[in-house]
């Protein structure tokens, strides 16, 4: 059982699944609290436990797919080889149907809160598993077709409480639409040693070198602005508004840092930093609007 367990933590990327259901589940909780024709609904606690469970089979079968497409290439890679298909613990046909069985369960369930929200799932796993992972291997624009699944978190939480797609919607996609090439390029800097044993180009130049490191960098300039953006369409306050400027200024320090170092350990400062800055402005954006 203990192999078991550890097996379907790798094979479903447990941190990373956790980190996307926790960013859906917030953002669910925001379009709670937003006026439907002039009433505010408020939150829907059976719905959103539909939310995390359909989120996490579904962002679980994405991952599923990626892998065993991967196999061969995570063989090559010491921070992929002990994983189940690779080290032989799980047939790729094992794979491909626990990742068909959480995908359709998961896109079921999601489905059940509105059919947008079904959807919008449906083409995260295409976009992540057929559009990005191939790519991974053919050009760092990867990076940017990536950003697209991993940034539809937001938006389907938002979706599922709402039910529809507008500004606010929008403003969560995009915050974390442009923090995950900081938090992607940061990664790949840290494995790039690694990524490279597989013919991964994810770094901007597919180089660890100072135009990668200031475009890195120039990444997190933009995201102080973008965060910013509740604050100026009046649905995020001072809360929210200090917050995203403390943090967008430490990311981008660490960021200047990695740029004038270029060296791992200031970039595995770059990759930490991200991943506090995106639940921190999440529940801080939270609690600022259900304060207003």
């Amino acid at each position: 059982m203990k192999q078991f367990l550890a097996d379907f933590s790798k094979l479903i990327k447990f941190r990373l699944t956790f980190l996307v259901v926790f960013s859906a589940s917030v953002t669910f909780l925001i379009g709670s609290q937003v006026e439907v024709n002039g009433i505010v609904p408020g939150i829907n606690w059976t719905n959103w436990l539909i939310l995390i469970a359909g989120g996490f089979l579904v962002t679980s079968a994405a991952n599923c797919f990626n892998e065993v497409i991967e196999v061969d290439l995570d063989k090559l890679m010491t921070r992929t080889k002990d994983r189940p298909m690779p080290a032989g613990h799980m047939t790729t046909g094992q794979g491909l149907v626990s990742g068909l069985v959480m995908g359709m369960l998961g896109t079921w369930l999601l489905g059940k809160l509105n059919i947008e929200t079904g959807l919008l799932s449906v083409f995260s796993i295409f976009l992540y598993a057929f559009a990005y992972t191939p790519l991974k291997r053919k050009s760092p624009i990867a990076v940017f077709i990536g950003a697209i699944p991993g940034a539809l978190p937001p938006l389907i939480g938002y979706v599922a409480a709402h039910g529809k797609i507008d500004k606010i919607a929008v403003i969560l996609f995009l915050i974390q639409f442009v923090w995950q090439f900081p938090h992607f390029w940061a990664i790949a800097w840290v494995l790039d040693d690694d990524y490279k044993k597989a013919g991964f180009r994810l770094l901007p130049t597919t180089k660890r070198d100072k135009t990668s490191a200031f475009i890195t960098f120039l990444s997190t300039l933009i995201l102080i602005p973008v965060s910013l953006l509740p604050a100026f369409y009046g649905f995020g306050g001072y809360y929210i508004s200090t917050v995203s400027v403390i943090g967008g200024v430490v990311f981008a320090w660490l960021a200047f840092k990695m740029w004038v170092n270029l060296d791992v350990a200031s970039a595995r400062k770059v990759m930490f930093c991200s991943f506090f800055y995106l639940p921190v402005v999440q529940l801080v954006l939270f609690f600022d609007f259900i304060s207003r």
